[in-house]
Parts: structure tokens; C-alpha cells; sequence
């Protein structure tokens, strides 16, 4: 059973989580020496979380499962909040689990990210889910983590969302773009769809967004305006996904994303973030860690690998043909089930 948590704080054991039981908060003073090796203590993660929305409740919850797979039950504890929307909320969260003496903390997000740095240049910080950490002045370069922050990027592959549109839907002459301005995640990929846009001699139109509210206003301002629309991996965006399809759905409009969830949720397609396989990258970093590895010798990662998806459900309502090229290679999935396609 899944809780959902309003600036509460939930101590899981590793293992407790996987039976779905929610613990106390610990507070066991830090240690310098290596817990997981020293017998004494468990090894304390906060996890931060900025909102529910399927993509961050995935990736939390592959990092734990993954790391009770890697064996990490009996070695470590995880102290997990979410702020449920609120920013102030996640500074709070934060100077909180400092003052609770995390040896980690694992920020989900741009936000989070950016704040944990702000707060503590000691304590390992490992972040999931930012797109640009060298935008969000996170780290200066991937290869460079000298100071107390990595993690594993999930920048999108906006020029093959493109190409899968224009192989799928040939005859969009313009797109729509929706996203919140506020989300350095999200901002870099629109400027990256704008630049293939403008190299291609592809016409686009935008609506921006403050919070999930604007949504709908949002995508009902650009319809009879646009052909189709592309919406990032942006947080906000993405938590009204069901009523951003709805509304493109009545207008015939397809929608592109930046992640699986978004198709899970009636986005057409994506060659986007598999949140699972993110989640799981960033466990193993985290018990690399654990195991005495150094920031400084951890650099930034890339997602490894893409998730490329069709909604098939989406496509019949729409009258959009598969094409076969696309068969092969493409997860083809309805709104409510997951099946794999060749």
C-alpha cells in the first residue's frame, strides 16, 4: 500500500517498505566512519520528493526496491517526505533531515537538487531526475563532482521525439508547446526543441504554465492553433497529464512527451526517460557511495538507456497508423495496460 505524506516524515526500513509498513523517524547521531561497514548504525538516506506525480513516485520507488535487491536491507534506513507541491515546503523538508543527521540526501528533481546544495556543502548529496545539472549550477561539468553533489541526469532525446513525430504524424506544420518556465529540467528541453524546430523550418507556438491549474488553459489556448503538441519531462506539466490528453484528445491533437509515464498516461509517444531504469541507476550510485566510494570519484551520469513508447489506445482515437518501421523497435502500450511489442 502506497502512503501519501503532507510534510510528514516516514522512516523505511528497506525491507519494511517492500512489506508496505511505514516506521518512526530515527534519530542516531552520524558517523564518520563507514556504517554499512562498521556494524554500528545504519546508514540514514533522506529522500526528497517535490510532488506526487507517477514519474518521481516511480523513480523513489524503484531506488528502494533496487536497493534491497543490491542487498542494502540491513545496512541502511530511509527517511522520505514529500513536499506535495508546497517549494517552501522542500527547504523545510531539508533542514530538517540535516538537523535529524542524514549521512545522504537523495533530492528527486531540479528543485530539490538545487536546494540540497544549497543547504549543505558536507553532506553527499545524490540527486535523480535533473536535466541539467550544469544549468541548475549543480556540478560544472559531468566529469567534474569536486564538491559534495552527483547523481544521474535524465536529459531527454528531444531530436528523436521529433523524428518519431514527424515519422508518425508527417503532416504537423506546427507545434504546441506546453511547459512551466520555472523548471530548468523543462526549459532545457523546449530550447532544444525549439533549435531543431528552427533548423528544420518547423513553426511552433507556447503556453506556459505556473502550476498544474494552468494547464488546461494552457493547451485550451494553443488547440485550432497548433497541430500537435510537445511537453518535456516537466514536473508540473506532467501532473495533469489525463486532462492535458483529454483536451488534446476532443481537438485531434497529438502529444508528444519527454517520459513513459506521460504515454502511460494518453501522451501519443516519446523516445523518452524510462523512470524505472533511472531509479535504478541512481541505487547504484547511492551504494557505491555507501561502499566508500568518494563523490569526486563518482561523475554525473546519463540515463542509460530510453524508453520508446506508443500508445496505442491514443493512436485508434486519434486515426494515426503505426507505421511498420516503427513496430519493431517501439513498446506499443494502451493507457491502462503495458505490453511489449516486438
Amino acid at each position: 500500500m502506497k502512503k501519501k505524506l503532507t510534510r510528514g516524515t516516514a522512516v523505511l526500513m528497506v525491507g519494511a517498505l517492500m512489506a508496505s509498513v511505514f516506521a518512526g523517524c530515527g534519530t542516531s547521531p552520524a558517523s564518520s566512519t563507514n556504517p554499512s561497514q562498521a556494524g554500528e548504525k545504519k546508514y540514514k538516506i533522506g529522500i526528497i520528493q517535490p510532488m506526487d506525480h507517477p514519474s518521481l513516485d516511480q523513480i523513489r520507488e524503484t531506488i528502494i526496491s533496487e536497493l534491497s535487491a543490491l542487498g542494502m536491507d540491513d545496512k541502511i534506513e530511509i527517511d522520505y517526505e514529500n513536499a506535495q507541491g508546497d517549494t517552501a515546503a522542500v527547504t523545510t523538508i531539508i533542514n530538517n533531515m540535516l538537523s535529524s543527521n542524514v549521512d545522504m540526501l537523495v533530492p528527486i528533481a531540479t528543485g530539490p537538487a538545487q536546494a540540497c546544495a544549497k543547504a549543505t556543502k558536507d553532506v553527499p548529496i545524490i540527486f535523480s531526475a535533473v536535466s541539467n545539472p550544469i544549468e541548475a549550477k549543480l556540478v560544472d561539468s559531468f566529469d567534474k563532482t569536486d564538491g559534495n553533489i552527483t547523481g544521474v541526469s535524465n536529459s531527454i532525446a528531444v531530436e528523436d521525439i521529433f523524428k518519431l513525430a514527424q515519422e508518425l504524424t508527417p503532416n504537423v506544420k506546427t507545434y504546441g508547446f506546453v511547459y512551466n518556465p520555472s523548471e530548468v529540467n523543462s526549459v532545457t528541453g523546449i530550447n532544444r526543441a525549439k533549435a531543431y524546430c528552427d533548423a528544420n523550418g518547423i513553426a511552433y507556438k507556447e503556453a506556459t504554465v505556473t502550476n498544474s491549474n494552468d494547464v488546461q488553459q494552457a493547451v485550451q489556448s494553443l488547440v485550432g492553433k497548433v497541430d500537435a503538441f510537445f511537453t518535456p519531462n516537466d514536473n508540473t506539466v506532467a501532473s495533469a497529464m489525463p486532462l492535458y490528453e483529454k483536451i488534446a484528445e476532443g481537438a485531434k491533437i497529438p502529444v508528444y512527451v519527454g517520459a513513459d509515464s506521460m504515454v502511460k498516461d494518453g501522451g501519443l509517444a516519446t523516445v523518452g526517460i524510462d523512470y524505472t531504469v533511472l531509479g535504478k541507476q541512481t541505487a547504484q550510485m547511492i551504494k557505491r557511495v555507501i561502499d566508500g566510494q568518494t563523490i569526486a570519484q563518482t561523475p554525473v551520469e546519463s540515463i542509460q538507456e530510453y524508453a520508446k513508447m506508443i500508445n496505442t489506445d491514443t493512436a485508434k482515437k486519434l486515426e494515426i497508423t503505426i507505421p511498420q518501421s516503427l513496430q519493431g523497435d517501439f513498446q506499443q502500450i494502451t493507457t491502462t495496460t503495458v505490453s511489449s511489442q516486438g
